[in-house]
């Protein structure tokens, strides 16, 4: 090898490790969750699959999207998609206990999707993850059932409040690319 190729050579290599180093920075962190089921869910166990992050509660009017988080579970889970149900109390409206959530969500709506232990989503004692949103994305939950789109690496792609159905369009759409082979 030259001097010129061996410098070109190494130009390629600084070039690939600045990228590589690049592109891991564009990453986000990643989170662990206790899991509802004991154990922790951990996102970077996730990497390269969208995940639906949704804030749920039990006795809320808008509980019966949790049906549509179990509908897109099993519908989109095999193709790559994670929905992962964070129960909280934040609002008011949600059980006490974590066995209670469980059983509620599996008798109710058979949720197999994976949950959450009952966390914070709002104020300084939320859940790492929500702190993370408010911090670098302004956005934190207003109700239950706010949704969360992230895509493969783990950033943003998408916030929806309450009133968007899991199963809508705009979610649907926003998802369905991210896929992996789509």
């Amino acid at each position: 090898m030259n001097r010129r190729q061996f410098s070109l050579s190494a130009a390629a290599g600084l070039l690939s490790l600045t990228q590589t180093r690049a592109r891991a920075a564009e990453l986000a962190p990643a989170f662990s969750f206790p899991s509802i089921d004991g154990g922790t869910l951990d996102t970077a166990d996730w990497r390269g699959r969208p995940v639906l992050v949704v804030n749920t509660a039990s006795l809320c009017g808008f509980s019966g999207q949790l049906a549509d988080l179990q509908a897109l579970h099993e519908t989109h889970g095999p193709r790559g998609l994670v929905v992962l149900a964070v129960p909280s109390d934040s609002f008011a409206q949600e059980y006490d206990d974590a066995r209670q959530v469980k059983e509620f969500c599996t008798l109710q709506f058979g949720i197999t999707l994976p949950m959450t232990d009952i966390l914070p989503v709002k104020g300084p004692q939320a859940h790492p993850f929500y702190r993370w949103l408010a911090e670098t994305r302004g956005f934190t939950p207003g109700w239950n059932f706010n949704k969360v789109l992230l895509d493969g690496e783990g950033q943003v792609v998408g916030t929806w409040g309450a009133l968007t159905n899991p199963q809508s369009g705009a979610i649907t759409g926003a998802f369905a690319p991210l896929l992996p082979g789509s």
